[in-house]
């Protein structure tokens, strides 16, 4: 076999076979970029306009109120970022969103203006037959402003403190309605936070304020009315004196009293919040509060505290005489408090090396509580002792001036008390006030003038970016999909033998009447034609040492490849080369030349095989000179065992000699043997190649049969070949534009693709 020595690889692609790719499917890639870009350009003409409003706020790490230092200023700024991390957390809670769709419900059922109104809106009843349009339930929006598409999006702006919260809604009113009242949930919720422990001392300093009002009065009706009756005015100087000492010291044991239940409720909230975050933590603080070192630094404070008061009492009667003891008290008082300080700061310190700032924040509120609580009970105890004393002496005076004494007594001391709770009620009134919240904001959301989405020229640029990404993908594809020959470089590049090709254009007669095929006849100078010559010219010197094969036998893959056709036209060619050619119709299942001849099949090839018909009555001539053509006949049952068949080649040794050449028209040899036995006896095979519709797997699977079959194969006829944008200026060069007019040739131009 000749030129059997194909390849069935992929070749090396360059950048012309990319651009050449592009171009053989423009047309594709044109219209499915076209579509894309309707499609983009119908969207963002019917798409519904969607505002959007921002409101920023700056969130500040709490620093307490104004009558009080940072808790711990040396870490006031560490974590920062970690905590706008929480803030936005809690701005996304559930708590926020719910006050939120709340608030927006009740502006909604107060507004003038429903029609400002889209999300507040059951989507649902907005398409229903109903005219009434039902609003959503709170925890449906609250779960709107919440999923994963959600309408609002919190962002903290990068470096800085700020909290941008942006809304989006088919409203411009409605979208800037639920920025503002999302920022101003929010700031409520971050200031009732702020001062809850502030609120929960007022309410408890209010309640003993009542309390201790209503003691007060009813104390100084019992004195008015004792005074009246037993005509008593007045106390002596020395009952007054003691009378005065131990009504101060009660009312400072009352006022310690208060300080500690308010200290008590203060550590029993922080523990609380604390046990939340760790509850590990909560036998280290109970270990502090037990340290017997702590717990006797409080001690001795307590009572160096009572008998600085004692000294005070001693100093207003004696004008001043025991100053340089309350000094030395105060300085013992002070060193105690600093040594206290260093034991915290080392609790502080083995806290702080391993735990969030959150959790350290709590844990120094605990401990400097905790301290302050275990301070006021030592001072509680120290005062309930010395009231004690003070009273077994004031019960040492006689009876009537005791009962006065005692009604004295507790006249000034509920007054003591009073003025004390009250002062502490309006201290605590004014650090709930001034404890300000960590949040400001900045800009309040504004009602938008144009729309930010869509986009209608980013939608428009997108769908012409994919639309021409999808049509080079489907080029791709195409082509990756598309194992079928379409261009004679692709035959040469796997090293299969190219005879010539045929162009495509000569097919122009769709009902194919008769004789139009027969296109080297009908149109000698059409391309085609031209391309049958050129095939011919080539067929005659590709036999062996230059030898013009007398037998040629013409056969394809499949059907519907241009075979017969190819062997009518080759066969005419030779003949108008002065050649004396026979045309043999060997497709005995399905034979076609009579058809291109416009002839009767009997009698035929099998007739005379039979004895049906002589030799003379086979052979017939055709309107061309020096052509003719035998019929394949009757259908037999057993084409092959007749095609290999010794009479078979007894037929063709007789041909031989009364013609020049001649052309054998066979079945595709894929399907039947019939053509693998003719390639047998035969001179030469030619193998007929239909582009864009032969594969090239069944392309090598006909050359391996030609290949085990011994014959001497003499190369492929790429046929229907039409030329493509890309395929090469040879190509387009050989095509040739042509009219003609009353038989007469106008001109010949090459044709400009």
């Amino acid at each position: 076999m000749k030129n059997q020595d194909f390849m069935n690889e992929q070749n090396e692609t360059t950048l012309k076979d990319y651009i050449n790719l592009i171009r053989q499917n423009l047309l594709p890639i044109i219209i499915i970029t076209l579509a894309a870009v309707g499609i983009a350009v119908f969207y963002a003409l019917t798409a519904t306009n969607i505002f959007s409003s921002t409101t920023s706020m700056k969130l500040n790490k709490p620093s307490g109120n104004i009558l009080e230092a940072p808790l711990l200023p040396e870490f006031q700024d560490f974590g920062s970022d970690r905590f706008i991390a929480n803030e936005i957390e809690i701005l996304k809670s559930y708590t926020i969103r719910e006050n939120v769709a709340k608030a927006l419900i009740d502006s909604f059922r107060l507004s003038n203006h429903p029609d400002k109104f889209h999300l507040i809106y059951d989507q649902e009843s907005l398409f229903s037959d109903n005219d009434r349009k039902e609003l959503r339930a709170v925890n449906d929006l609250a779960t709107l402003f919440g999923d994963k598409n959600s309408i609002v999006t919190i962002e903290q702006k990068r470096g800085l403190d700020v909290v941008e919260i942006s809304v989006e809604s088919p409203s411009p009113e409605e979208a800037a309605l639920i920025a503002n009242i999302y920022a101003k949930s929010y700031l409520d919720l971050n200031l009732a936070y702020n001062r809850k422990q502030l609120v929960v001392v007022k309410e408890f300093l209010e309640t003993q304020r009542k309390g201790k009002l209503d003691e007060l009065l009813f104390a100084e009706e019992q004195l008015k009315v004792y005074q009246e009756e037993r005509g008593v005015v007045d106390l002596t100087q020395q009952a007054r004196a003691l009378i005065d000492q131990l009504t101060t010291f009660e009312s400072q044991r009352n006022a310690t009293k208060i300080d500690l239940t308010i200290s008590k409720k203060s550590l029993d909230q922080y523990k609380e919040e604390l046990e939340k975050q760790d509850p590990r933590i909560k036998d280290y603080l109970e270990s502090f509060a037990t340290e017997p070192y702590i717990k006797n630094l409080q001690t001795q404070i307590a009572q160096l505290q009572s008998q600085k008061d004692l000294a005070l009492s001693t100093v207003d009667r004696s004008g001043g005489a025991n100053t340089a003891i309350i000094n030395e008290y105060e300085k013992k008082i002070t060193d105690l408090r600093e040594k206290l300080n260093e034991q915290i700061l080392v609790y502080k310190a083995g806290i702080f090396a391993s735990n969030p700032e959150q959790i350290q924040q709590l844990t120094a509120k605990v401990l400097e509580e905790e301290v302050r609580y275990q301070s006021l009970l030592s001072s509680y105890k120290e005062l309930d002792e010395l009231v004690q004393r003070y009273e077994v002496r004031f019960n040492e005076m006689p009876k009537r001036t005791l009962d006065l004494a005692r009604l004295q007594r507790i006249k000034e001391a509920n007054e003591k008390l009073y003025l004390l709770v009250e002062e502490k009620y309006q201290e605590a009134q004014i650090n709930e006030q001034s404890t300000p919240g960590n949040v400001l904001i900045i800009d309040d959301a504004r009602v938008p003038e144009n729309p930010s989405k869509p986009n209608r020229i980013l939608i428009i640029a997108v769908g012409l970016v994919l639309g021409v990404g999808f049509g080079f993908g489907f080029a791709f594809i195409r082509n990756y999909f598309d194992n079928t020959v379409k261009t004679p470089e692709e035959l040469q590049q796997k090293n299969i033998s190219l005879l010539a090709w045929i162009p495509e254009m000569f097919v122009a007669d769709k009902n194919r009447t008769p004789g139009s095929e027969f296109i080297v006849n009908k149109k000698s100078d059409s391309t085609a034609s031209e391309a049958y010559r050129a095939l011919r010219t080539r067929i005659r010197y590709s036999g062996v040492e230059g030898t013009i094969p007398k037998k040629l036998l013409v056969t394809s893959s499949s059907a519907g490849e241009g075979k017969t056709i190819t062997a009518v036209n080759l066969a005419g060619s030779f003949a108008q080369a002065n050649q004396k050619v026979l045309l043999l119709d060997c497709d005995l299942r399905k034979p076609r030349v009579h058809k291109i001849f416009n002839h009767e099949r009997f009698p035929g090839f099998i007739d005379y095989f039979f004895g049906q018909a002589t030799f003379d009555e086979l052979i017939r001539k055709t309107e061309q000179a020096s052509l003719y053509y035998i019929t394949g006949g009757t259908i037999p049952p057993n084409p092959a065992e007749i095609l290999g068949s010794h009479k078979m080649e007894e037929f063709l040794k007789k041909l031989e000699s009364h013609f020049d050449l001649i052309v054998i028209d066979s079945p595709p040899i894929i399907a039947v043997t019939d053509s693998e036995i003719l390639a047998q006896i035969v001179d030469g095979v030619m193998l007929v190649v239909s582009a864009g519709v032969t594969e090239y797997d069944i392309l090598f699977k006909s050359l391996d049969v030609l290949k085990m079959a011994k014959s001497q194969f003499l190369g492929t006829v790429l046929n229907k070949f039409a030329y493509r944008p890309g395929y090469g200026s040879y190509y387009k060069y050989y095509y040739y534009y042509y009219n003609t007019g009353n038989g007469k040739e106008d001109k010949k131009k090459l044709l400009k693709v």
